[in-house]
């Protein structure tokens, strides 16, 4: 903060204002200019003869303290008599000849009307009122006549644009009266095409629906000879397919007919000659000694009579019955998968059921020696199975179109006449197909018990 120049403090009698009291606002503009000349007494003030909200702003330059204590220094200069003659002090030295035209109470007439008042609100001389009065009236009527030429101007300016407007309105409105008869002309001359228009439309229209008429008569004769056609080609297609069945046939036969025939008759053979010596062994058949005479005798002490041998019959539930069936020689067991295991454990899912069926079997056949076959009804998978059928057990799975019922009958109608076979099923109608073929039917429950004691 500078030093003071100049000047004392104010006395008791320079710090009396006058009774006088503004009873109105600062005009904006005498307001602006108390404030600058306030600032620029501000800087030859001590900090401790500044009011206290003012100190905080001592060290800013004069542009600073106009920019941010505005309002702060307002207040100060209207409500701190003593600070106010201060600055009035600074005043005096910074403007002194304008100061005492003020304070004589004859400003210059070529001063600002303006910083009369403001000078005059700091200063407070007997009339400052009059003076801040006078520079708010000359401040409207300046405004005033500011506004009235730019509201005169405006005013010229909107004459001229109406003037414009209707001139732009009339040329307008000609162009539009000449286009209004140029487009009367051009419709009359389109109505004319449209009733030409709408006269050739109507002939279309009738030969479209005579056409539409011969269209559908042609797709009706073409549907017809179409169905036709298909009939006969599907007719062709099955005989075509019959004869390539048959020739296919035709030439495996001829390629595998004579091997197949030699099989059978070798199988059939083999199963006759150990059914024979199992026929002798199961009978106690004595050896070739034997002569027809010695039969005539009577039964003696000790022999197996009729009624022992009846008593050897074995239950169709019994287990044992399986056993003696699958010692036949050259037996062959098939199975009907799905219905052995629904019969015995119908709650697990389909693959655990294969598994745990096809381990009994397997340890089945290893007892028994015996030819086993299961079959599984391909319609029951959801996808192919990844199986590895177990040692001793042949696994089969119907084909798409066929059932596990019918490839049993399949697999019975195989083998040679004369052969053993045994079919586990408890499907009637299988059961029944089976022993018409020679085949030996048995229910599922009793193979179930049989591998229960695997």
């Amino acid at each position: 903060m500078a030093e003071r120049t100049g000047g004392a403090d104010p006395s008791p009698d320079e710090e009396q204002t006058s009774g006088e009291a503004l009873d109105r606002p600062l005009p904006e503009a005498v307001r602006r200019r108390v404030v600058a000349l306030a600032g620029e007494g501000f800087g030859g003030l001590t900090v401790a003869e500044l009011p206290a909200q003012l100190r905080q702003y001592a060290r800013f330059t004069p542009s600073r303290r106009a920019k941010f204590m505005g309002n702060a220094m307002a207040a100060a200069l209207e409500n701190e008599p003593v600070f106010r003659q201060r600055i009035a002090v600074r005043l005096r030295e910074l403007q002194p000849e304008l100061s005492a035209a003020v304070e004589g109470g004859s400003p210059p007439a070529a001063a600002d009307p303006v910083d009369v008042a403001a000078l005059a609100y700091v200063l407070r001389p007997d009339g400052w009122i009059k003076l801040i009065t006078a520079a708010s009236e000359e401040e409207q009527r300046v405004h005033a006549e500011k506004v009235g030429e730019e509201a005169s101007r405006e005013l010229d300016r909107l004459h001229q644009q109406v003037a414009d407007a209707k001139t732009a309105a009339r040329q307008e409105a000609e162009r539009a009266r000449s286009e209004h008869d140029s487009l009367r002309k051009e419709n009359d001359v389109l109505q004319r095409k449209l009733r030409s228009a709408l006269s050739d439309v109507k002939r279309g229209e009738a030969a479209v629906r005579k056409l539409e008429a011969e269209l559908a008569a042609l797709k009706s004769d073409s549907a017809t000879q179409l169905g036709a056609a298909e009939g006969e080609a599907r007719r062709l297609r099955s005989r075509l397919a019959e004869a390539e069945s048959a020739m296919e046939a035709s030439r495996r036969a001829v390629r595998e007919g004579r091997s197949v025939e030699d099989m059978r008759v070798r199988l059939l053979l083999d199963t006759v000659l150990e059914a024979a010596q199992g026929l002798r062994r199961e009978l106690a058949l004595p050896p070739a000694a034997m002569r027809p005479a010695d039969t005539v005798s009577a039964v003696e002490p000790g022999q197996m009579s009729p009624k022992d041998i009846a008593a050897r019959a074995l239950s169709e539930t019994d287990p044992a019955l399986l056993d003696q069936l699958l010692a036949l020689p050259q037996a062959h067991l098939v199975v009907d998968g799905y219905n052995v295991t629904k019969t015995g454990y119908p709650t697990m899912p389909l693959d655990k059921q294969r598994l745990r069926l096809l381990g009994g079997l397997a340890v089945l056949a290893a007892q028994t020696g015996a030819e086993m076959t299961c079959v599984f009804d391909g319609a029951e998978l959801a996808a192919p199975v990844l199986l590895a059928p177990p040692r001793g057990v042949r696994v089969l799975f119907s084909k798409p179109g066929e059932t596990a019922d019918e490839l049993i009958r399949r697999l019975v109608r195989a083998e040679p006449s004369g052969r053993p076979v045994v079919v586990v099923s408890s499907d009637k109608e299988v059961a029944d197909g089976v022993a018409k073929a020679g085949a030996r039917p048995v229910a599922s429950a009793l193979l179930l018990k049989r591998l229960a004691r695997t």
